[in-house]
């Protein structure tokens, strides 16, 4: 498995307890003392460290290697799924991933960032950075959950939008755009979760929710601290710095009512134990689509732009 330097003192740990198991194993000795007092070193040095995380610490464990993707999620909460592909336009953009799903029996359609896992499948998926023709493929799904009276479900991880030359070509910024316009008027429920990375106007392409929540490592900002601090100071090594201005983590969203709710993970993120993060994330939506399904399709549009204006403030000096 691999690791984020806010892990390796635990790892470290763990390796040299494994260590004296197979010394325990291979040579006869009795070493449970010792593998005891420093499983409950590892313990303790676990709740200290992820305990009061920073919010650049934060985004790192947002960004971790083994981090549940869309597709790892979407497994493990439905009964069912048959992804869907292309824009109809111009190709099928892997950054993007979608389709039909049972969700406890409800037909559902649910479309994710995805990164990928490894370097040539994160080569292949861009990191999750999607170009226009794959936020064109995840409206051209939304519209036909509309179609077909479907709630739609969409999840969060990405950098942001893809930046390349080709994708400014294609319209990059009208695709986000025109999803965000669309979206905001689509006559079924929409319940959004940031997974991950909430880098952007890349994750709002697919962010306009009637409900949206967070996990609990999961970042949600307007540009990434490392770009944040280019600009303003110069230099990327103020990363830290700078996340602590964007306010990027999941108790400050909720705290400013930018989101509903904050999905419980794992002490140490949600690679630990994906099953607890997908039975958490199932269960809220759940909970979501049983409460959307009380109020009526009329109300449920005209509320989504209250939503939006209820999370603007401002202070005059």
């Amino acid at each position: 498995m691999q690791h984020i330097p806010l892990e390796q003192p635990i790892v470290d740990l763990e390796n040299r307890i494994t260590l004296l198991r197979q010394m325990a194993g291979t040579q006869g000795l009795d070493l449970e003392h010792d593998i005891s007092e420093l499983e409950e070193k590892a313990r303790a040095l676990r709740v200290q460290i992820f305990t009061n995380l920073t919010a650049y610490e934060t985004t790192q464990l947002s960004r971790h290697p083994q981090r549940p993707n869309s597709l790892d999620i979407i497994k493990r909460i439905c009964s069912s799924f048959t992804e869907l592909h292309g824009d109809r336009q111009f190709y099928d953009d892997p950054a993007i991933v979608g389709g039909l799903a049972q969700l406890d029996k409800q037909p559902v359609m649910i479309v994710g960032h995805q990164k990928g896992r490894g370097t040539n499948d994160n080569l292949t998926r861009n990191f999750g950075m999607p170009k226009p023709e794959g936020y064109r493929k995840a409206l051209r799904f939304m519209k036909l959950a509309e179609k077909f009276s479907l709630p739609i479900i969409t999840l969060i991880d990405t950098p942001g939008a893809y930046p390349g030359v080709g994708a400014e070509e294609r319209g990059q910024s009208e695709a986000i755009g025109r999803n965000i316009t669309v979206m905001s008027r689509l006559r079924v429920p929409i319940i959004t979760v940031v997974i991950g990375e909430g880098g952007s106007g890349g994750a709002l392409a697919i962010g306009v929710g009637d409900r949206v929540h967070m996990l609990r490592h999961a970042i949600y900002s307007v540009i990434s601290p490392e770009g944040c601090a280019s600009i303003l100071f110069k230099d990327s090594a103020q990363a830290p710095l700078a996340a602590e201005a964007l306010q990027l983590t999941a108790e400050r969203a909720l705290s400013l009512q930018l989101i509903d709710g904050i999905i419980p993970e794992p002490l140490g993120g949600g690679h630990l134990d994906v099953t607890m993060i997908a039975d958490n994330i199932k269960n809220t939506l759940l909970a979501d689509l049983k409460t959307l399904g009380k109020i009526s399709t009329t109300r449920i549009v005209a509320q989504r732009p209250q939503r939006l204006s209820a999370i603007t403030f401002f202070t005059e000096d």
